[in-house]
């Protein structure tokens, strides 16, 4: 059977492509055989291949999952539906900058009297290990449909731990970045500041971190490096 597979951040580097069809027989039929497949054709690569987290048709999935024909199934490495809510939300991946202040407004409702907002900015230097000392900017990709699907996922978490809060904005930048511009977004409203939206916007942020598949690539004149996450994805985090 013929699957579709999607490569990332550092594994697509490495490989040498980001997409390509896969020929799996009837017989080995879980990711973790589509895995080994994958560890075959890319030799080089077979330690980050072993590590890496995979998503089948947009879902995380694990090494006993079954495969199927016609599967969309993406590795990458650690990073990113249901019924409408009654208060705004925005979800957004955007190749523009963020205007915090629209965001802010569109989740303002009559009943809102305070917001929290937490805005991830590009730093120019760093010291902790696995960073470039100095950055000129940075890149960031997504696998968009599940990042999109996982951001909701955040916003669903939020609200079953936080009943009074009322909108939520989640925005990711994706693209390349320079030292100095808002990366990503993550706002909430409630009636007063004492209703949590403190804390869901902290949550928020740590949770978007975990489970949605973004990653940045920092870059200077000299070289440059992805970033990868350490958080492994459980099965509670299917959605």
């Amino acid at each position: 059977m013929q699957v579709k597979i999607l490569l990332f951040a550092t594994l697509k580097d490495l490989a040498g492509e980001k997409q390509l069809m896969l020929s799996v027989p009837q017989t080995h039929n879980t990711v973790d055989d589509v895995r080994q497949l994958l560890v075959q054709r890319y030799p080089h690569i077979s330690e980050n291949l072993r590590v890496a987290l995979a998503a089948v048709n947009e879902e995380f999935a694990f090494g006993g999952d079954a495969v199927k024909e016609g599967d969309e199934i993406a590795f990458f490495p650690p990073v990113s539906g249901g019924e409408q809510p009654d208060f705004p939300e925005i979800i957004q991946l955007a190749d523009a900058p963020i205007d915090h202040n629209e965001l802010i407004a569109a989740i303002t409702t009559p009943a809102t009297g305070a917001v929290c907002l937490f805005s991830g900015m590009v730093r120019g230097q760093t010291v902790r290990e696995g960073h470039l000392p100095e950055v000129t900017f940075l890149e960031y990709e997504a696998y968009a449909p599940m990042a999109l699907a996982k951001m909701r996922q955040v916003a669903a978490e939020i609200r079953q731990k936080w009943a009074s809060v009322q909108g939520i904005a989640i925005v990711q930048r994706i693209g390349k970045l320079a030292v100095g511009q808002n990366t990503v977004l993550i706002a909430c409203s409630s009636g007063h500041r004492d209703e949590g939206c403190f804390e869901a916007a902290r949550y928020g942020i740590d949770r978007l971190k975990e489970i949605v598949p973004v990653w940045k690539k920092e870059v200077n004149p000299s070289g440059e490096t992805w970033i990868e996450g350490q958080y492994v994805p459980q099965p509670q985090d299917k959605a």
